[in-house]
């Protein structure tokens, strides 16, 4: 291949490979994709990244391997997480090769015609991608947000009120649970009191769910770990992680702020918390309850 300023063959064969290694993915997930429209749309990219290919092909004259756990990745990824997580991620990830492709001298014609391809035509067709558990992100954050506000206040303060990790246990379940219920109740009355296109029983089914692992989450290391401190520590800790693996999925699937919702949930989940334990031995201390 002929020599370009700034950039060597090898880059340009990487380029060509990440084209096909994308063909490869967007075509797969195509095929396994039920919705008549997203198979479109997954198709229709599938297409421009062959197309994107071809170009680089006709610098380097040479044919390439697609990356293949790449393509097992992302596929498993869109499969357990959704298709706009797995491609958006995937869109990220790819950032620098759009920043390079930018870089690239102006003999590079065809090629730089890509970059449009790849900042507009790409984006607006997985703008168009709808999905169900997207629309129904509010209803899994009030799940969430109320079982580990709720939830790390009531542990925190029967620990230190009680200090039995079976009673804590026990009652965080039997708590836990009502609440669930309570909620999944409220959410199926608030979003049929709306004139939305939710379905109340889904949205309620979302809440409930999400309260419910929550709940699974946080009172398994009082079932499991003997000391109470450190299974107050577990759960709180589990609750960090939940907070984080929600606010990175909505943060890569609906380009927000990871940061700022991490941070905000962490602080009010902690400060309840914080507040329940000064609660829990006020009342241990003035009551005299020993369990």
């Amino acid at each position: 291949m002929k020599g370009f300023k700034g950039i060597t063959a090898a880059d340009v064969l990487g380029f060509q490979k990440n084209e096909l290694t994308e063909h490869y993915i967007y075509k797969t997930l195509a095929g396994r994709t039920t919705g008549i429209r997203n198979r479109r749309i997954l198709s229709q990219i599938a297409d421009d990244e062959l197309r994107h290919y071809n170009v680089w092909k006709s610098y380097t004259r040479q044919d390439v391997e697609p990356g293949r756990m790449r393509i097992w990745f992302y596929t498993m990824i869109s499969s357990l997480l959704g298709l706009t997580f797995g491609l958006k991620l995937m869109e990220k990830a790819e950032k620098y090769a759009y920043s390079a492709y930018k870089e690239l001298p102006e003999s590079f014609h065809e090629a730089r015609a890509i970059v449009e391809d790849e900042e507009e035509h790409e984006q607006a067709l997985l703008g168009m991608l709808d999905e169900e558990r997207l629309r129904y992100t509010g209803s899994i954050v009030l799940g969430l947000n109320d079982a580990l506000v709720e939830l790390m206040g009531v542990l925190a303060g029967l620990t230190f009120a009680f200090q039995n990790s079976r009673f804590v246990a026990l009652t965080g379940v039997l708590t836990g649970f009502a609440a669930a219920l309570s909620m999944a109740a409220s959410e199926y009355l608030s979003t049929k009191a709306e004139a939305g296109t939710k379905s109340p029983l889904r949205a309620a089914l979302y809440t409930g769910l999400a309260y419910i692992l929550t709940v699974i989450v946080m009172i398994s290391p009082f079932l499991l770990v003997p000391s109470l401190s450190i299974a107050l520590a577990l759960a709180f800790g589990g609750a960090v992680c939940i907070i984080a693996l929600f606010n990175l999925y909505v943060s890569v699937a609906q380009d927000v702020s990871f940061k700022t919702r991490f941070f905000e949930m962490v602080g009010l989940s902690f400060g309840v918390a914080l507040l329940s334990f000064l609660a829990g031995m006020a009342a241990r201390a003035v009551f005299g309850i020993e369990v």
